[in-house]
């Protein structure tokens, strides 16, 4: 057990079980034991890695995305480009690389990055340093100055805590982290039923409820609609809103026990695409997709870019572009990954505009659904 763990364990046998939202909250976020909090997970000697790691390709087709927004924007002269849990800053910088071939979109670029990490931070501002456009960092969305924005986001959402509840034949209960008779950690479901949730399932069904992220949409949106610009959310989910328990804990990019090693291992669940359009549809923002990573990248024109770039490159590095190329819009479990493997990152990752109203369709949803 991590030290965390030791401290979860002790507010329980204090408090009584907490709600699984709770314990990601610590696990992820505690000030000093916290997991992000306390290190850098990303890259082969991390835990995990994000598509802006896997190949300058992707970010400098988001920067070439917003650039083409903000001039379905009628190109305001200020522009706030914001980016929700930037990593290590590879993606804005990326970004801002490709957004060289617009000079009054760069000039236009007032760069804000949103980490609640010190450590993360320190690496974003070593990626930064020299970067094209003047950057501030923040702690929350809130403390971004007023102006049109367009916002980035991707694999945010996924790691916001989330509420459980499970099925009994009582009805529906919280699904709590309480002690096991050993002293370990273990889930459970707290007394009493939650009489305002009526979807009916079978019994042991659990059900997830992004609230925290549902209120980080609606306070975005709203903001969106009021002072104009647009948000892209990237994430791993589902479009739909249904039954299932998502939550998975990585360290050294293989899973384990969400509840072995608190602060140890990066705790996310799949994105909920359809409350976060219910949210962002809510404060009278255009909602378009979400639509595959793989078709959107596409549509964005990353064929051609690796082409681009293959052309300057030699045998080896063509081959890890092909290889990155493959991995982004992969739609198909990668080999020898088995039966209950998880779709291609192409697949398994979706994409979603939410956008001011009366705002040209944005790129790379050409032949995506409106859900506003």
């Amino acid at each position: 057990m991590s030290d965390l763990g030791d401290r979860i364990r002790e507010m329980i046998a204090a408090d009584g079980p907490m709600p699984v939202e709770h314990f990601m909250s610590l696990a992820l976020t505690h000030p000093t034991l916290g997991y992000y909090t306390t290190r850098d997970p990303l890259g082969a000697a991390g835990d995990f890695t994000t598509s802006p790691e896997i190949s300058q390709m992707f970010g400098e087709l988001i920067g070439l995305w917003a650039a083409e927004v903000w001039m379905n924007m009628g190109a305001p002269s200020v522009l706030r480009l914001v980016e929700l849990g930037p990593g290590r800053g590879t993606l804005m910088l990326d970004a801002l690389r490709a957004a060289r071939v617009s000079p009054p979109f760069l000039a236009a670029l007032d760069v804000h990055l949103v980490e609640t990490s010190p450590v993360l931070t320190a690496v974003q501002k070593t990626t930064l340093k020299d970067a094209p456009a003047p950057v501030a960092w923040h702690g929350s969305i809130a403390d971004v100055p007023d102006g049109p924005a367009i916002v980035i986001a991707n694999e945010f959402v996924d790691a916001l805590p989330v509420r459980q509840y499970v099925k009994t034949l009582q009805g529906w209960s919280e699904r709590v982290v309480g002690l096991a008779p050993d002293g370990s950690l273990a889930f459970g479901a707290a007394p009493g039923q939650e009489d305002h949730i009526a979807a009916a399932a079978p019994d042991g069904a659990v059900l997830e409820v992004g609230a925290i992220g549902y209120r980080v949409m609606l306070d975005l949106a709203t903001r969106l609609v009021r002072q104009g610009g647009a948000a892209l959310i990237i994430d791993y989910g589902h479009a739909q809103t249904g039954f299932g328990e998502t939550l998975q804990a990585l360290a050294q990019h293989r899973a384990v026990d969400p509840l072995a090693a608190p602060g140890e291992a990066d705790l996310t669940t799949h994105v909920d695409f359809a409350a976060l359009a219910r949210a962002a549809r809510a404060s009278g923002a255009t909602v378009v997709g979400p639509v595959r990573q793989a078709d959107f990248l596409r549509r964005l024109g990353v064929a051609e870019r690796a082409e681009s770039l293959k052309r300057r490159a030699s045998p080896l590095q063509a081959a890890d572009i092909d290889r990155a190329l493959a991995r982004l819009t992969s739609t198909t479990p990668e080999p020898g990954a088995g039966m209950r493997a998880a779709p291609g990152m192409g697949e398994l990752f979706k994409v979603l505009a939410v956008l001011q109203k009366g705002l040209p369709p944005a790129p790379g949803f050409m032949d995506a659904t409106e859900t506003a």
